[in-house]
């Protein structure tokens, strides 16, 4: 199958691309992820896709327009409800740029994340699979993670601490989260 993989970033791509060529799909890698905060972490991990896209010879697009007021407009009420903003959105964009440029499927490095809610991941996959008429691959990558972390180190590349929004990364380092 022809598979847009939507990345979120090089770490958590690792082994779903692996998972998905040894399936025998032709995978190209597709970079939308317009939640990263600051911008320097958002062009960071861009850049370590880039790295990692040249090391495991995948293709990847990339959205490079940096739109924090988007993600942000929609999410400043009601925080505590970005993520299923964000799932939706991205797994949107996804979709839709698989339809309308001949890939047969797509599918999220979300989907090897431990922190996601993959029920919720899988919800808007299908549902935006039959608006599209694009198929959604749904796969557990979370089985591989310890697979992906050595992977990731032996290749060297940056790991980040947060997801990537300015809320996570709050949770993540402010002193007054009891985390």
């Amino acid at each position: 199958m022809k598979l847009l993989l939507h990345i979120c970033c090089a770490n958590c791509a690792i082994y779903p691309v692996n998972v998905l060529r040894e399936a025998g799909h032709n995978v190209t890698g597709y970079f939308f992820n317009h939640n990263i905060h600051p911008y320097q972490e958002f062009l960071r991990r861009m850049n370590t896709v880039r790295e990692y896209s040249a090391e495991s010879a995948l293709p990847v697009i990339y959205q490079e327009a940096y739109l924090l007021e988007d993600f942000l407009a929609e999410v400043a009420r009601e925080p505590a409800g970005r993520c299923t903003y964000c799932y939706q959105f991205r797994l949107k964009e996804a979709a839709a740029y698989a339809a309308a440029n001949g890939f047969e499927g797509f599918t999220s490095s979300l989907l090897y994340s431990r922190y996601q809610n993959h029920d919720l991941i899988r919800q808007f996959g299908e549902e935006l699979a039959r608006h599209y008429q694009v198929e959604f691959v749904y796969a557990d990558f979370r089985v591989g993670w310890q697979d992906g972390i050595r992977a990731s180190k032996q290749l060297g590349l940056y790991r980040q601490q947060y997801c990537g929004c300015i809320y996570s990364e709050k949770d993540r380092y402010y002193p007054g989260n009891n985390n």
